[in-house]
């Protein structure tokens, strides 16, 4: 609206508030914009030819027999039963051993030799003939049983008795331990034996007293225990003991 047209309404319609519009001021020119440059894109690498899988198709003519061909594709495959085996024809199985043995009882066991009782090893030095069977035995240095067949006591005790001292045996035991009395008898024909010392025969360490004599009618053997020579030959006491034992011995000899 034109401002004289404005002026006249105003005049015309007077005291009435007219609607003036305010006009829109110019739009202030956009600077220019500068012309983008086109980017250059990197050429786009050649697409690797896809191959095309073609899966075979399968018509079902029923769902519900489609899916149950499908499960089996799935499920492995059943294997048949094998087949019956006549008993006739079964391989027959391995019997086992009804003693099984061990490998180490298979093993060669060596023979251990049987224990040997120490008496048997007992060795002994003799000194005479032993004519009459008549054996004095001892436990003494080497050097001192040599010189008994000229002990006086000897001499005159084996004299009381009939005897002299090429009649008899004379007997050392090199050990602490006994001497066996199948050992004795196989070296000697001994039919009496006196013993001057302790636990000088096997076979009487354990059922004979001193100055008692012992038959063993089975051996056709009598035996005595007495104290040693030193002992008796010093000792009256001893002596008297003595003698009454080898008289019994020998039969009331003297």
């Amino acid at each position: 609206m034109s401002a004289e047209k404005l002026a006249f309404l105003q005049n015309f319609y007077t005291d009435v508030t007219l609607y003036i519009p305010v006009e829109a001021a110019p739009a202030a020119e956009a600077p220019p914009v500068a012309e983008a440059k086109p980017v250059q894109q990197p050429a786009p690498a050649p697409a690797k030819p896809v191959r095309e899988v073609v899966l075979p198709s399968k018509s079902y003519s029923q769902p519900s027999a489609g899916l149950e061909r499908l499960a089996a594709g799935i499920t492995p495959p059943i294997l048949a039963p094998e087949p019956a085996v006549e008993p006739a024809q079964r391989a027959p199985a391995p019997v086992a051993a009804r003693n099984p043995v061990s490998p180490i009882a298979q093993a060669p066991v060596p023979a251990v030799a049987p224990a040997v009782p120490p008496v048997i090893l007992t060795r002994f030095t003799t000194l005479g003939d032993n004519a009459q069977g008549v054996v004095l035995l001892f436990r003494l240095p080497q050097e001192q049983f040599v010189k008994l067949h000229r002990n006086v006591f000897l001499n005159k005790m084996l004299q009381a008795l009939g005897f002299v001292m090429a009649d008899v045996v004379l007997v050392n035991v090199e050990s602490d331990l006994p001497v066996a009395l199948v050992n004795l008898r196989r070296e000697l024909a001994a039919t009496h034996i006196i013993a001057f010392g302790k636990n000088l025969l096997d076979s009487t360490i354990r059922n004979t007293q001193i100055y008692e004599p012992v038959l063993f009618p089975s051996l056709n053997l009598s035996y005595m225990a007495s104290a040693t020579v030193d002992l008796v030959e010093y000792d009256v006491s001893l002596k008297k003991r003595l003698w009454p034992g080898l008289q019994r011995m020998f039969g009331n000899a003297g």
